[in-house]
């Protein structure tokens, strides 16, 4: 609802410059936002022109915003500030120019925008046009100010200027009629309620008459051009604008094509649809059609763009369909939904969250407001949609009926070139089972979980380490179905995984590193992209598949995945258990392709050999990594799942594609430490990154056998030890050990780890060194090693107990370890963390990841020296 306020004494005395108009709305007063809905500009003009000539007689301060096509309602010279804030350079950087000048200006300022419904224009929405006047009248209202707003009667939606009518407090319609001008107040807010049933003549000399006769009433209604009863008569621009494009597709549909309109048609529909990304933008031109961009529009919720993972599925399967289309047959079919952009816009807008989610771009403040009860994430979650947008999640509801779905994130600047954001946002799995109620609720509980997400530290520190703060960040969504098999209680694919086309660890010398690798699980893909529990997972180099990092049946089967990912429908929830139990009883499961043991005595493991042996799976996805690659002349990174279907075939689901964040992984070209130089440590085996000569001048080493005892508190302490000691490591050139697995969210396993703790290092190892029968598991795809490569820090693994592999760290503790002088309240943990600095060139580290070997040297002189 629009604000309002009492008057109180002032020296500012507002008018419209007209008086006999001011009798009839009760006067202004200082607040007002005053909107005329005209049919033309020169009417605003006739209205705008006394306004402007009263502020200049009253000496006010004036300010024109001249932002739009139309010619100018001032002129320089007639006593008017002009500013001319910038549509086209997006709605956010255009509140931001208008709200800049207004916060400037200060209070009792009066203030004439130009004709809104330009707006509307620029940004192809009259809701984004609602959601500024949403965002402005009040700031006016708050500063004593009085507005002029136009816009154009009949021409848009009623989702744009529902928002305006509730915010406004006067909306005024103007007619003209055989050259007279009325005037009808639609909502003359705490003031005269009488004149809302009536039309305004405006007669010589500034009087204005109320018309009382029917038949002059209805001369004046009957040419206001009404659009009639029917909504549809009253069309958004982006229906207009696809409906220009399905006429064009029509036309080729006939053997009738005019190519060069469907050419700017399809550049005009791919510049609102996609993020304005130039890498991407090639991709689309190249490899969608128009009929791809009204099949997306048919199955969008709001509007706006769709966003960076949505695009990369798209435009993922479209290159497969043209240049690998052997694999047609193999591909499973997707009909997800998309939410738009303007939604989110919009739910931050009604929900009065616009300027707490602006203040987090602002590097001072940009965790402030965030937790507890009343912060912004609390508040997102108690939020409303519009219910027009309720209705259309209602649609898909039916569409979908009770198959599990995902609420996926795909923001405006996810998944480009550089930036992946993989794992900063979140995805919510919708069991969707119940009553068509409780099912809604749930998935409107999803989404704003993911909105939610647009706001975590971790997302935003993200932002921040990439120089994306400024950004405007905006959250499109991917609603997908869950692949799987329906009629049991547990609900997955047989398989999912993570397919790299470039094989960062080229774990033996046969592996060709640019016929990409695969990360493979049973049930969700959940496993494949975190790191969550005591588990392993399947690599495939896919030009040697029978190649695995173990060497005999017993590391193989002590290495294989035990525990699954899935949906239970009973229970309404995502569960993790074991993978017999759950996979106990389905008839349709692969056993015999996924499943081995080493005698007919002995328990199977999910090892994947007959999948990889005996079907056309390793072949398929070298084939589609390579496309894809090919397609992207880079690096790429993919999610998908995969199902068996009754006659013996299989269906591979492509979920996601994105360029792979990773560098050359052939580095320096000599990282071979001298013979005779003593190692401080040595290891062989999942070196990840680029081979690369460094020289660290801090060491910082979670002692494995005193963090071992540790209880999970206090682990959790140690953990933000290390994020402390990073926030002063800026600068320096950090070598960082700790046992077990760095970046787990189980501090069981290691140090869990988010990656802004550990972003200011150069080389992290994990020490295998927790208890025996926990390895480092190569992550390849995962969120957290993602990061890792994407920030360029190199990541190795130490095995003490097996060749090749030493770490001497008698010799780190002789240093003195200066933790307590770095960050004094962690004093006591000096028994599990030592930091040492060293002297420049004391340390250097060999990553050879083409070998698989890393070696730490000493200086034997400079050591001495520092040490004495």
């Amino acid at each position: 609802m629009s604000p309002s306020r009492s008057d109180a004494p002032s020296a500012f005395a507002p008018t419209t410059g007209l008086p006999g108009l001011d009798t009839v709305l009760s006067g202004v007063a200082r607040g007002d936002n005053i909107v005329w809905q005209v049919q033309s500009l020169d009417d605003y003009q006739a209205l705008v022109t006394p306004y402007a000539e009263a502020a200049r007689a009253q000496r006010r301060r004036l300010i024109y915003f001249r932002f739009a096509s139309h010619r100018a309602l001032l002129q320089a010279d007639g006593g008017a500030e002009i500013h001319h804030p910038q549509p086209q350079a997006g709605f956010d950087a255009f509140v931001d120019q208008v709200h800049s000048v207004i916060e400037a200006a200060g209070p009792e300022t009066m203030y004439i925008f130009d004709c809104l419904s330009e707006l509307a224009d620029a940004w192809q929405s009259d809701r984004m046009m609602g959601n500024f006047f949403r965002l402005t009248c009040p700031r006016l209202f708050d500063l004593d100010t009085v507005t002029y707003f136009a816009v154009l009667r009949n021409r848009h939606a009623r989702a744009g200027m529902g928002m305006i009518t509730d915010t406004t407090q006067y909306l005024l319609d103007v007619f003209r009629c055989r050259d007279r001008l009325y005037i009808r107040p639609i909502k003359v807010q705490h003031r005269s309620a009488a004149v809302m049933n009536l039309i305004h003549a405006w007669e010589p000399g500034d009087h204005f008459r109320a018309v009382a006769d029917s038949g002059t009433v209805a001369e004046i209604l009957a040419g206001s051009g009404w659009p009639g009863l029917e909504d549809e008569q009253i069309r958004s621009h982006w229906q207009h604008l696809f409906d220009a494009a399905r006429t064009v597709a029509a036309l080729r549909h006939a053997d009738a094509p005019d190519t060069g309109a469907e050419a700017q048609a399809f550049a005009r529909l791919a510049r609102m649809l996609f993020p304005d990304e130039t890498g991407l933008q090639r991709l689309i031109e190249r490899y969608l059609t128009l009929d791809d961009l009204l099949a997306v529009r048919a199955r969008m919720i709001g509007i706006g763009t769709i966003g960076g993972k949505a695009a990369g599925m798209l435009v993922a399967r479209a290159v497969l369909r043209r240049d690998a289309p052997e694999l047609q047959g193999r591909m499973e079919a997707h009909d997800s939904f998309y939410v738009g952009t303007e939604v989110f816009d919009t739910f931050f807008v009604q929900n009065g969250l616009w300027w707490v989610r602006r203040r987090q771009r602002e590097a001072a403040g940009f965790l402030q407001g965030l937790a507890g009860e009343e912060g912004a994430r609390a508040r997102i979650r108690r939020g409303f949609f519009p219910d027009s947008t309720v209705r259309q999640f209602e649609a898909m509801l039916d569409y979908f009926g009770e198959w599990p779905f995902i609420v996926r994130s795909s923001s405006r600047l996810e998944d480009r070139y550089g930036n992946a954001f993989a794992g900063q946002y979140d995805s919510v799995f919708c069991v969707n089972q119940g009553p068509r109620e409780k099912r809604l609720a749930d998935l409107l509980d999803a989404v704003r979980e993911v909105y939610a997400s647009t706001l975590s530290e971790q997302a935003l520190r993200y932002r921040r380490r990439r120089g994306l703060l400024d950004e405007h960040e905006q959250m499109a969504l991917l609603i997908m179905r869950v692949s799987g098999t329906a009629g049991g209680r547990y609900f997955h694919p047989h398989a999912a995984g993570v397919g790299l086309s470039v094989n960062p660890y080229p774990w033996n010398p046969r592996i060709d590193m640019k016929a990409g690798v695969v990360r493979l699980v049973a049930g969700l893909g959940t496993r494949a992209v975190d790191r969550s529990d005591d588990d392993y997972t399947r690599l495939v180099a896919l030009n040697e598949p029978d190649l695995r990092p173990e060497t005999n049946f017993g590391a193989i089967a002590r290495h294989a995945q035990r525990r699954m990912d899935t949906l239970d429908l009973e229970r309404n929830a995502v569960i993790s258990g074991p993978f017999a139990e759950l996979v106990h009883g389905q008839p349709d499961f692969p056993f015999e392709l996924f499943t081995s043991r080493e005698d007919h005595d002995r328990p199977a493991f999910l090892t994947f050999d007959g999948l990889i042996a005996r079907t056309r799976f390793v072949d398929d996805l070298r084939t589609l990594l390579a496309a894809l690659h090919a397609a992207y002349a880079h690096p790429v990174e993919i999610e998908f799942a995969l199902n068996f279907t009754a006659d013996g075939g299989y269906r591979i689901n492509l979920l996601q594609c994105r360029p792979m964040q990773v560098r050359s992984v052939e580095g320096v070209p000599d990282a071979e430490p001298p013979p005779d130089a003593p190692k401080l440590l040595a290891a062989r085996g999942a070196v990840i990154g680029p081979s690369r000569v460094i020289h660290p001048d801090r060491v910082i080493h979670v002692r494995p056998a005193a963090f071992g005892v540790l209880n999970q508190a206090q682990r959790l302490a140690v953990t933000r030890v290390i994020g402390r000691l990073n926030a002063r490591c800026d600068g320096r050139c950090v070598l960082m050990l700790g046992p077990g697995r760095w970046g787990s969210k189980d501090p069981f396993l290691g140090l869990p780890v988010m990656f802004s703790e550990i972003n200011h290092v150069a080389a992290l190892c994990e020490i295998v060194a927790m208890h025996d029968n926990l390895v480092p598991d190569v992550s390849l795809g995962t969120h957290f090693l993602n990061e890792l490569i994407e920030a360029d820090l190199l990541y190795f693994a130490l095995f003490p107990k097996l060749p090749g592999n030493e770490l001497d760290e008698a010799a780190i503790l002789a240093w003195p370890n200066q933790l307590a002088l770095l960050s004094p309240a962690d004093a006591e943990w000096e028994a599990v963390v030592h930091v040492a600095d060293l002297a420049a060139g004391e340390l250097t580290l060999y990553a050879d990841a083409l070998g698989q070997r890393l070696a730490v040297t000493r200086a034997p002189a400079a050591g001495e020296a520092a040490r004495a």
